[in-house]
This record gives C-alpha cells, structure tokens and sequence, in this order.
C-alpha cells in the first residue's frame, strides 16, 4: 500500500482528520511502545490468555502485568473477559496483529539482516 501525497492546498476539513488521526496513531504507537505491553501483545496473538499465563510467560509479577494490561484496555488494543475469579485477555481487533507482524519482520526474522539497518 502505497502512502497517500499531501497537497499543499489542503482542505480544513482535512487536515482535521489527518490531525484526528495522527492522534490516534500516536497513542497507538504509545502504547505498543513498552517492552512489556509489546511482549503481553505478541503472547496474545496466538489466543486469549489469562492474567496467570501471562504472569507465568512474562515471568514478570502481577501488579506489573495488571498495569500494563490496563495500558492496552485503555487504548483499546486488548479486552477483558472474566470467568469466575479469572480474567482473560485477548486482542480487540487487527490492528496490533497487523503491527506485530512488521516489526517481526524487520526485528525478529530471520532473513530481516543486521540489527539496526
């Protein structure tokens, strides 16, 4: 997909949402920013998990979890779902799957050349 060219005689209206929606991206990329939130995301592409599981993936402790958890829901990026005394989370739609899956491949593949290039 190919990025869209700015006139310089750009409508009102338009540079209102091109602002909306730089807003919106940036606290996107806010969001995924953090080392843990980034990390909770990747252990959610494969499917829901519980707060436990993710404690236990993360070998991090749970208030550490909770608050990045509560960073994502804020934003939007997962949801919560609780059965009984166990809460759940999964992705809230694409758009994190779609992030991950570049920064997989400029980060982590392995065909994806020297770091830093």
């Amino acid at each position: 997909m190919a990025l869209p060219v700015f006139e310089k005689n750009i409508s009102e209206d338009d540079m209102d949402r091109m602002v909306d929606n730089a807003t919106r991206a940036s606290n996107f990329l806010k969001a995924i920013s953090h080392e843990g939130r980034l990390m909770i995301l990747c252990h959610l592409v494969s499917g829901e998990k519980s707060v436990t599981e993710l404690e236990d993936l993360l070998s991090a402790r749970q208030a550490a979890v909770s608050q990045q958890l509560s960073r994502l829901r804020l934003e939007g990026l997962v949801t919560p779902r609780r059965e009984g005394k166990t809460i759940y989370y999964s992705l809230s739609d694409e758009r994190p799957r779609r992030i991950l899956e570049v920064v997989y491949d400029l980060f982590c593949a392995q065909d994806s050349g020297p770091r830093g290039t």
